[in-house]
């Protein structure tokens, strides 16, 4: 199984290459580090932590 890499924050709407900082949760919800931070690393859809998500392989 593999991640869906989200090419948008969730939050604020901007852009996000695969090779990008972004934090997700466990359902995959996909945010940008600003936004991250301003949410307390909390999911505002499950409230589930937000971590980072991994970079494709090259």
């Amino acid at each position: 199984m593999s991640l869906k890499m989200k090419s948008t924050c969730e939050r604020c709407g901007n852009g996000l290459a695969p090779t990008d900082e972004c934090y997700i949760c466990h359902y995959e919800c996909t945010f940008c580090p600003s936004c991250t931070d301003q949410q307390d690393a909390v999911c505002p859809n499950c409230n589930g932590e937000l971590v980072r998500r991994p970079r494709p392989p090259n």
